[in-house]
């Protein structure tokens, strides 16, 4: 990879997240709870809209495809994270943090249109209901999940070709306890202004402009409700407000990581932990808590696992009295 991009970097150093042996431990088992919550509740939401003939809707095979984006935004960091915790050189090596960066920036390009698509099934559900079967069947829903990770690809690609091939000679320190598109160009050994603009453009701009087109969509809803029936103003609020706080939880610090003029260490870092650590981990509870589909598909997926468990229980029993 060296002879290829003309470096002679090939790793990089990244930031520690804390120095006293006790905000050590309180991050470890910080981020390992919230990775385990990570974990099992994303792939629970997977798994009962695969399994629930009833969830074999747009709605629920978005909110799987969101479970499964989370999942991945979060593995490529929080792993990496929870590791370095007590490593006193926190060295990834250049193809690593190449393929970090990567990966990163493919999830959250995939998750901001697959929360545009979720907004689109919902004003169709909620503004058009008469049409709805009609507008998001099957072969729609499966054309805006592709359109979402070829988007995301190539959000990704658009920055990642000119990354790759820019001369490293030093320094090494990242400035962030991962690695990103903004922090690893200035490492370059030559003037990247122009670069650092196309990646503010690509990454901060494009999700300010989704932020913003989302919060307008969900509020012309909202009006759109309003004008037919008051009635049901409150309800497709009550609808509407779990998918406006997962957007302003997943935007917000997108935003502030690369838009923001004025960064500081502290803030990147905690903008940056909401998003790979906090964010994933409330979708799940967001998305199942306030929807009795959900609820009701997850009792009967585990009412089906235990009345399995105990059928293979008593067929184990048994054999073994015979033998």
């Amino acid at each position: 990879m060296d002879q290829v991009n003309g470096s002679v970097v090939n790793e990089f150093l990244l930031l520690g997240l804390a120095q006293s042996l006790g905000m050590q431990v309180f991050l470890f088992l910080f981020f390992s709870l919230f990775y385990a919550g990570i974990i099992l509740g994303n792939l629970f939401i997977m798994f009962t809209v695969i399994f629930d003939s009833h969830l074999h809707s747009p709605m629920y095979i978005l909110l799987a495809n969101l479970s499964f984006i989370d999942l991945g935004l979060s593995s490529t960091t929080v792993p990496r994270m929870i590791s370095d915790l007590f490593s006193d050189c926190k060295i990834i090596s250049f193809h690593s943090c190449m393929i970090q960066m990567f990966f990163i920036h493919v999830m959250g390009g995939v998750e901001m249109i697959l929360l545009i698509a979720m907004a689109y099934d919902r004003y169709t559900a909620i503004c058009r209901p008469l049409h709805y079967l009609t507008i998001m069947n099957l072969k729609m829903c499966m054309l805006l999940v592709m359109t979402a990770w070829i988007i995301g690809v190539i959000h990704a690609v658009s920055q990642f070709v000119f990354v790759i091939n820019l001369p490293f000679c030093g320094p090494k320190n990242v400035g962030s306890f991962y690695c990103d598109f903004p922090r690893v160009i200035k490492l370059a050994c030559m003037d990247t202004y122009r670069l650092e603009f196309v990646v503010t453009a690509n990454s901060g701009f494009i999700s300010m402009g989704t932020f913003f087109f989302l919060i307008v969509s969900y509020i012309f809803i909202l009006i759109t409700v309003r004008q037919h029936s008051s009635k049901d103003l409150s309800k497709a609020f009550i609808t509407l407000s779990a998918h406006i706080t997962v957007v302003v939880l997943f935007f917000v610090p997108c935003m502030f990581l690369y838009v923001w003029p004025f960064p500081t260490k502290s803030m990147d870092t905690f903008f940056a932990i909401v998003d790979f650590v906090v964010t994933p981990v409330l979708n799940p509870a967001i998305y199942t808590l306030r929807n009795r589909d959900m609820k009701a598909a997850m009792r009967r997926l585990s009412r089906q696992v235990v009345i399995s468990s105990s059928y293979e229980g008593g067929r184990w029993n048994d054999e073994n009295e015979v033998y």
